[in-house]
């Protein structure tokens, strides 16, 4: 239960943060941070209903089945956060719609496409600290509640 209700609480943290560097502070997330906050959208929702079935003493395979896949979706976070912090340092291509060259079209057409351009480049981190950006932060914060899923997994498995 403690190990769900950890993923819940820091992943609704991680959310309000996301949330925090944009509506109050203006910084527009690009697609792939976008991206980033679907696992939270999933895992704090379900990470409730598996603290709540422990709580209730629901039967252990199904508690433990719901932190195994708690541990995957912050996986999955975290490697799409590892992937978006690449993209931010360059060391690959992001996609194109968000990190590649502009496709400007035909000429004739190219001022009322310029007024109503609105994209957030995904390969500019909008914000660092101490040389990290947030989507390296969120694959630290990912990372570890995967890790923190996967040893309650462990835990309520292995518990008589």
């Amino acid at each position: 239960m403690v190990a769900a209700l950890v993923v819940a609480a820091v992943g609704a943290a991680a959310i309000a943060g996301a949330w925090f560097f944009e509506l109050v502070l203006g910084l527009r997330p690009c697609p792939l941070c976008l991206e980033q906050r679907l696992p939270y959208y999933i895992a704090i929702p379900l990470a409730l209903v598996i603290a709540a079935a422990a709580w209730r003493r629901a039967p252990r395979p199904a508690v433990v089945g719901g932190l195994v896949v708690l541990a995957l979706l912050m996986l999955w976070d975290t490697g799409l956060a590892v992937y978006h912090a690449g993209v931010e340092w360059k060391l690959w291509a992001g996609p194109i719609e968000c990190s590649g060259p502009a496709d400007l079209g035909p000429a004739s057409d190219f001022m009322r496409r310029l007024q109503n351009a609105s994209v957030v480049r995904c390969d500019e981190a909008a914000w660092r600290l101490l040389g990290i950006s947030l989507a390296g932060y969120n694959a630290l914060i990912a990372g570890a509640l995967a890790v923190v899923a996967t040893v309650g997994a462990i835990a309520t498995w292995r518990k008589p």
